[in-house]
């Protein structure tokens, strides 16, 4: 489920924060479903158990997860529609780099292709 780069420059926590918030999106990932607990996947990933810890509670503060005491976390009733909101966000980042790559003379085609290329990719 969870692949993690340990020499990747990005956190190990944010790598299966981003990860889950994947998987919730295509689908994998349902509303209801649990995810292992913090122990196993700590075993799992050779991780330690406060790292996993770290990521549950970020993806909780998102509102993806639910964590039930004494259950364990579970993914939340509307963790998709929250991460599309949350995707929703980024339009503005893309604007900016839509005008810096104006500016640099990348033709309005090429970025055209690009993001056809990512939404055929799904």
């Amino acid at each position: 489920m969870f692949q993690i780069q340990p020499y990747s420059p990005v956190p190990v926590y944010e790598q299966i924060v981003s990860q889950t918030e994947r998987l919730v999106l295509s689908g994998v990932l349902k509303a209801g479903d649990q995810m292992p607990s913090v122990r196993s996947l700590s075993i799992r990933l050779s991780v330690n158990p406060n790292t996993i810890q770290k990521a549950y509670n970020e993806l909780d503060a998102r509102g993806v997860l639910c964590a039930v005491p004494g259950k364990g976390c579970f993914v939340a009733v509307n963790a998709g529609e929250r991460l599309t909101e949350l995707c929703r966000g980024k339009l503005t980042e893309l604007r900016s780099l839509a005008d810096v790559l104006a500016l640099a003379g990348i033709p309005k085609e090429e970025l055209i292709q690009c993001i056809e290329s990512a939404y055929e990719k799904r």
